[in-house]
């Protein structure tokens, strides 16, 4: 998986440093919205984060406490650009939706499928992790050549937020609490 979100970008947006993908696809059932930002660099990974990803998952949902919540977060992160202070965000090409049910193998090599494929930051694979179980080893060979940067505790929060939203708009019941319940911690970390 580092080398995947190290490789060159093959989409010319992605080299020239912008976010989002050639064509708009889907999460489990759920549309995506990959319009390429207009920029590079951190503050359009931010935005692209903010208005395509959580704030897409927060429109669908239509509640009224998550919108409250949602705009707490916003409010207390600067628009969520604090979390990103001093860490230089490029494009990665990420599988999107990757858990223990999108890794498979064949002729004994890993193989991942039914991606919801972008160009984002790398630490945004992650926001899945709960639903998969990847070994020490794993995570060791990974952090050997992509590094833990300041702050990765709190983005992790905000990209399990955004999995846990769009769980709660393909499925209802716990994710609703769930997903509230990140974004307070992003809000109050």
């Amino acid at each position: 998986m580092a080398e995947m979100h190290l490789a060159e970008p093959l989409a010319q947006e992605a080299k020239e440093g912008r976010f989002g993908f050639q064509v708009d696809n889907t999460i489990g059932g759920t549309p995506q919205p990959n319009t390429w930002t207009a920029q590079g660099g951190t503050d359009a990974w931010v935005e692209f984060f903010r208005e395509k990803r959580i704030g897409f998952q927060v429109g669908l949902a239509a509640d009224a406490r998550m919108r409250k919540q949602w705009q707490a977060t916003l409010d207390a992160t600067n628009g969520l650009a604090d979390l990103f202070e001093g860490i230089d965000v490029r494009p990665s090409v990420l599988h999107g939706d990757l858990w223990s049910g999108n890794i498979a193998s064949a002729d004994s090599k890993p193989c991942i499928i039914d991606p919801a494929v972008y160009y984002g930051h790398h630490e945004a694979e992650w926001g899945m992790a709960w639903c998969s179980s990847f070994s020490p080893a794993f995570w060791k060979a990974y952090r050997e050549l992509i590094p833990k940067d300041e702050g990765f505790d709190r983005r992790f929060a905000l990209y399990e937020a955004y999995h846990k939203l769009n769980h709660y708009n393909l499925f209802g019941g716990s994710y609703y609490n769930q997903a509230l319940s990140l974004l307070s911690d992003v809000e109050s970390s």
